[in-house]
């Protein structure tokens, strides 16, 4: 292979540095571009958890496998099953490789690795650093990544916003990027791209993901031609602080460590929380659910906390719901509690002025992640019991040549609702696992040579986004694209999260169009050519509101409720009709999105109800080997 062959990477979060690690172990050059500083990427916001099987949670009964049934699940059968058991099967040796990295994770008194329940599972399986699991992940990996810049191997370019991927004869060859301080645009080449760039939750306008996950680099590459998977498929987290300008996580750990959600049993009931009694107290998850209590999996308690704020229960006749850790004090203590979650109750105390451990917190449901996201295929084994082939050229790339996607921004893994603690491990998985599929690609399969496409090709894509900046800069419209995007994203939020109606849905496409004509004549605030910050929300804006038609169409065509997407008029799941992925495509010479769909591989797990024993009276410990998938046994020959 060439020396000179390099792979781009977009996005600085655990998937895009899991990523260049690896490639970089591979002696392949990468350049690795990120919006912020690679330590301030969204990663470092995922607070509870990391997934894996190991002889602590063995004992228990647990296993890849059933952390595999856990996660297909999970996602309502909507995720393609042998990429979703590769992931698990490599989950015991990611944990391995953090721990050797440094990653401070807790440890019991014995000095093992401490575990916690979370949501989808009645086995602790869940790896944790405090409540600030993702800043330690993602802090480890970036020193990896500085040991390798300092090689020579690893090329950063922070405060570069990705503009577009470069297409030669159908193959990604490289990208178009902005110096976000000089405001330079340039091509930069590549043999190949990965696209690591997160979630779209600026889309819903408040949520609880950063402000620069505006889903701009996928729909960018959406309208280049690349398919999305499943875009319909947004999850909504239970626990939340809702917010003026944001809503801020409150981590499925508070429940995992032993939270209790609960209302008073009396409607519009404005008493302090502390002077309510026990029997005034309706704990409506552990009511409905013995089994799993409050350790639902997210769209489960999403929809209960939704529907009892509806019905008049929520505190003080409102939109909240109270997360109660009073009891895990009484228990363990306040100090070891604070061991375990200090990092989100000081995120708590500092943005609502009150002890979350001494009295309730009160919390609402806030969009928080993208199921759907850039398609990628993957190649399968052939021998049983199944996986994904190590090293193959296919894995975790687009319908693009040379274009993979990885992380939030791929539909990969998580069906129609995503398991907690299961994001972290699907990032770092892709990263290790693809690396090696990547540079195969780059130095066998690979039709051309990045440093062979003639230099017109390159001047051609900058020409290109040159022209979209001089139109939106000279733009003398009247339209403010900030007012544009409170309205998109409170129409998204009522319409189009926990609860879908299809009139709802085509009324908020019939907005949509009224938004995309007011975008053509936005103006301005700032047409200076020095971080100009507004300059790139407007190009992302218009972004946005393709990826908006997206959600919207796919959710308005997907008739039954599965996982995350819930119609009351169409309440029932529906596999004959609708177990299959969603595949949007961009029609640019019509300006729409279009709506396919693709078979969902359910080769290794069938299908079967997903109730997690509601309405049942009999309190679980763990689930009966009936409950769980049998592993398919392999062939002696």
């Amino acid at each position: 292979m060439s020396a000179k062959k390099r792979v781009i990477i977009v996005g600085g979060g655990l998937a895009g540095l899991s990523c260049a690690i690896k490639l970089a172990e591979l002696n392949v050059e990468v350049d690795l571009f990120s919006m912020v500083p690679v330590k301030r990427s969204h990663s470092v916001c995922a607070q509870g958890g990391i997934n894996a099987s190991n002889d602590i949670a063995r004992q228990q009964g647990f296993s890849e496998w059933v952390h595999f049934d856990e996660t297909v699940l999970g996602g309502d059968f909507l995720a393609d099953q042998p990429p979703v058991l590769e992931m698990c099967n490599w989950a015991p040796r990611i944990i391995d490789l953090l721990d050797r990295m440094g990653v401070p994770f807790n440890r019991t008194p014995e000095g093992q690795r401490d575990l916690r329940l979370f949501g989808g599972s009645l086995f602790k399986r869940t790896f944790f650093a405090g409540a600030t699991t993702g800043q330690q992940l993602l802090y480890a990996l970036d020193e990896q990544t500085r040991r390798r810049e300092a090689e020579g191997k690893i090329n950063k370019f922070e405060f570069w916003e990705f503009l577009a991927p470069i297409l030669h004869d159908g193959v990604c060859v490289g990208i178009v990027a902005q110096d976000m301080r000089t405001m330079q645009i340039k091509a930069f080449r590549g043999d190949a791209v990965v696209i690591a760039t997160g979630g779209n939750g600026l889309i819903f306008g408040k949520s609880t993901l950063s402000v620069i996950c505006t889903g701009g680099a996928v729909s960018r590459c959406f309208q280049a031609g690349a398919k999305l998977g499943n875009p319909e498929m947004v999850q909504v987290h239970p626990t939340a602080i809702p917010g003026e300008d944001k809503c801020r996580l409150i981590s499925e750990s508070a429940r995992g460590e032993g939270g209790r959600v609960w209302v008073p049993k009396k409607k519009q009931d404005t008493r302090p929380p502390n002077s309510i009694p026990e029997d005034e107290r309706d704990y409506f998850l552990e009511r409905m659910y013995p089994a799993y209590g409050n350790i639902v999996p997210r769209d489960i308690a999403t929809r209960e906390i939704f529907q009892m704020c509806l019905e008049g229960y929520g505190v003080g006749g409102g939109n909240m719901v109270y997360l109660d850790l009073r009891d895990k004090v009484k228990e363990i203590g306040r100090e070891k509690v604070l061991a375990k979650l200090e990092g989100i109750l000081e995120i708590y105390e500092k943005f609502v002025g009150a002890d979350p451990l001494h009295e309730p917190m009160k919390i609402f449901p806030a969009v928080h992640y993208a199921m759907g996201g850039l398609w990628t295929g993957y190649e399968a084994k052939k021998s049983s019991p199944g996986g994904l082939e190590p090293g193959h050229h296919k894995n975790f790339m687009t319908n693009i040549p040379g274009l993979y996607a990885m992380g939030e921004c791929s539909f990969a893994f998580h069906g129609a609702n995503r398991l907690g603690a299961n994001s972290l491990l699907s990032c770092i998985f892709e990263g290790l696992f693809g690396g090696l599929g990547i540079r195969n690609y780059i130095a066998n399969v690979a039709p051309v040579a990045a440093d062979e496409i003639p230099v017109g090709v390159y001047d051609a894509a900058v020409a290109t986004e040159l022209a979209k900046q001089d139109k939106l800069i000279g733009n003398i419209g009247t339209e403010n694209p900030y007012v544009i995007w409170q309205e998109m994203g409170k129409w998204m939020t009522d319409y189009c999260t926990v609860v879908r109606y299809n009139d709802k849905l085509e009324l908020t496409l019939q907005q949509l169009q009224t938004w995309k004509d007011r975008y053509a004549r936005v103006k301005l605030s700032d047409t200076g050519m020095y971080t100009n910050q507004n300059l790139s929300f407007t190009r992302a804006l218009g972004d946005m509101l393709i990826n908006a038609e997206a959600i919207l169409r796919a959710a308005l065509a997907r008739n039954e409720s599965r996982g995350a997407h819930y119609k009351p008029d169409f309440k029932d799941r529906d596999d004959a009709a609708f177990l299959k992925t969603t595949i949007a495509t961009w029609n640019a010479a019509a300006g729409i999105v279009e709506i396919g769909y693709a078979p969902v591989d359910t080769s290794l797990v069938t299908p079967r109800p997903r109730t997690y024993g509601k309405g049942s009276t009999k309190v679980a410990t763990k689930p009966s080997p009936a409950d769980i998938a049998p592993q398919p046994q392999l062939s002696a020959t």
